[in-house]
């Protein structure tokens, strides 16, 4: 049972990864794309961590790491991405 659990969460991770990847070959602005590929990019690997998590529960510490990681990471990135984008459009 939890095999199955953890198989589903890593397959639904990548499902998110390619939704997200999918908004970016549609004509949005750019800060709607990379707000849409941030989002998924970072549900879509939490879910992954989650799933290896449910496989590989002594491994708990680094995949904590991970989640964490990911969460400050993609975060910081995208209101970076976003304010440099914003700078570029006033000047």
């Amino acid at each position: 049972m939890m095999d199955v659990l953890a198989n589903g969460c890593i397959a639904l991770g990548i499902a998110f990864w390619f939704w997200g990847t999918s908004h970016l070959l549609r004509r949005r602005s750019v800060l709607f794309k990379l707000h849409s590929l941030s989002v998924a990019d970072t549900l879509g690997s939490m879910a992954i961590a989650f799933g290896l998590l449910l496989k590989l529960p002594r491994e708990w510490p680094l995949l904590v790491l991970a989640f964490i990681s990911l969460g400050i990471w993609n975060t910081m990135l995208g209101y970076v991405l976003a304010y440099c984008s914003n700078k570029e459009e006033e000047a």
